[in-house]
């Protein structure tokens, strides 16, 4: 991240207010979650986060299990902002085999993961066999979303594709939940042009604990267009969640929430 973001975040109290506000202006991340923390209280026994990053769930999930483990996938992990960050996964793997024993744990979490596995079929393979028979998947992949982490940016899904690829391997899905709507979607690309294109605001983003999936991102913060990208990103989100009830739109979304059970 630039020297300026590091600085900006660094004034008490700024890196706090500036958190808030861009959770609730990143439409993505606060509809996941929304739906993170209220599909929760169904976690229990020891659950697996497969992707996990710095962890960003544990504290959402922590009061329904007995344990909660990270394991990510070491090459990729650690090209990313999060390797630099004081949460770390408890454990690094090749991206092969997740090295847990068979039916090892009772929950199974994995958010916005698939679409950086090249072979995800094979992903929710070893899923299936390190969960309980009965046991529960919490799982969200992007289906309307901007190219991110790259070049490790390889798929987008359907609902009916996520479905297809969990029955394969082994699970019952249960629902799956839309993130958001059509008029989320466009308020999510008009943002992130805003803020990433137009502000420049990448390294800052990433100063405040947000973006750890991507590389480092350098970038001088243009703070001078703030006054004009400032307030129509806000409107924009609030729009967004107004429209998304009033004219809701069933073929569009930013992503999908699966819950799921391994077959018995």
């Amino acid at each position: 991240m630039s020297s300026v973001g590091r600085g900006v975040m660094a004034i008490p109290g700024v890196r706090a207010a500036g958190r808030f506000v861009a959770d609730w202006v990143d439409l993505q991340w606060s509809l996941l979650l929304g739906q993170l923390r209220d599909v929760a209280p169904l976690a229990r026994g020891r659950l697996l986060d497969v992707g996990c990053g710095e962890k960003p769930y544990e504290s959402l999930f922590a009061p329904f299990v007995a344990q909660y483990v990270g394991v990510e996938h070491e090459a990729t992990f650690t090209a990313t902002e999060a390797s630099s960050r004081r949460r770390k996964p408890d454990v690094l793997y090749d991206g092969l085999r997740l090295p847990f024993e068979d039916e090892a744990f009772d929950t199974l979490l994995s958010i916005q993961v698939l679409e950086h596995t090249p072979k995800p079929a094979d992903l929710l393979a070893e899923m299936a066999r390190v969960v309980k028979k009965g046991g529960l998947l919490i799982l969200s992949a992007p289906f309307s979303f901007r190219l991110h982490e790259e070049p490790h940016d390889y798929y987008r899904y359907t609902p009916h594709g996520l479905r297809a690829m969990c029955k394969t391997a082994g699970f019952e899905v249960t629902e799956i939940r839309p993130q958001g709507g059509l008029w989320s979607v466009l308020a999510h690309k008009i943002n992130t042009f805003l803020a990433f294109r137009v502000g420049a605001l990448e390294g800052v983003t990433q100063a405040m604990g947000k973006l750890g999936h991507e590389d480092a991102r350098p970038t001088t913060p243009r703070f001078w267009v703030l006054p004009l990208v400032a307030p129509v990103m806000g409107c924009a989100s609030a729009a967004a969640r107004v429209m998304d009830r009033a004219v809701p739109d069933a073929t569009e979304a930013l992503g999908y929430l699966v819950l799921a059970r391994r077959a018995l």
